[in-house]
């Protein structure tokens, strides 16, 4: 179904019944697209904490300064951080 934005505006509480029972609704502006009402799709479950341990590989120390090669990249007009 395809509603101007008035429309939608207007008859929300009528709409969102509409797309729980699987119903598109396009909302238009100016009969064009503009967006698309949808149920919300929770998230589920909690996150794994660790799920990425061993993945993700640290070399030297981060806290070293970065070597002056690298700064130059990143400042190429010598603009960079004092």
């Amino acid at each position: 179904m395809r509603v101007g934005i008035h429309e939608a505006k207007t008859n929300l509480s009528k709409l969102i019944p509409a797309v729980l029972n699987g119903e598109e609704v396009i909302i238009t502006n100016a009969g064009r697209p503009v967006a698309r009402l949808v149920p919300f799709e929770e998230k589920g479950g909690q996150r794994l904490l660790g799920q990425y341990r061993n993945t993700v590989v640290m070399h030297g120390d981060l806290l070293e300064p970065l070597p002056d090669a690298v700064i130059k990249e990143f400042w190429p007009n010598g603009e960079g951080p004092s």
